[in-house]
């Protein structure tokens, strides 16, 4: 089961964090990924990080969001600063199955959380 929180509304420039909680299995065997979807449009890939840590992000992210992991909390986390109207989503954590590869595309992903509602505006 995969839990996120820590969205919200703030406006243009702001910062946020989501922190995504993982009950069950471990973190450590997975591939871990957020994702958006706003009104209208397809579920698109954020970033992602690895078994071993290693991280990718979407083009459009350009430095502003940090993706992480503690494995000990079994918790992932996006960092987003410089928030544009344009990151309005809902924001999505999402695991692979046991050692499944990082992709930012979802269809690489068998577990989703419920979403947590991120809201930019002008």
């Amino acid at each position: 089961q995969l839990v996120e929180s820590g969205g919200g509304s703030v406006q243009r420039g702001g910062s946020l964090r989501l922190s995504c909680v993982a009950s069950g299995n471990p973190i450590t065997s997975r591939s871990m990924g957020w994702f958006r979807q706003a009104p209208g449009k397809e579920r698109e890939g954020v970033a992602t990080i690895d078994r071993g840590g290693k991280t990718t992000y979407a083009d459009f992210v350009q430095g502003r969001f940090t993706v992480s992991k503690d494995n000990a909390a079994n918790t992932l986390s996006l960092l987003m600063n410089s928030l544009q109207p344009e990151d309005t989503a809902m924001y999505y954590c999402a695991a692979t199955r046991t050692f499944g590869n990082p992709s930012l595309l979802k269809d690489a992903y068998s577990y989703w959380g419920q979403g947590t509602q991120v809201t930019v505006s002008s």
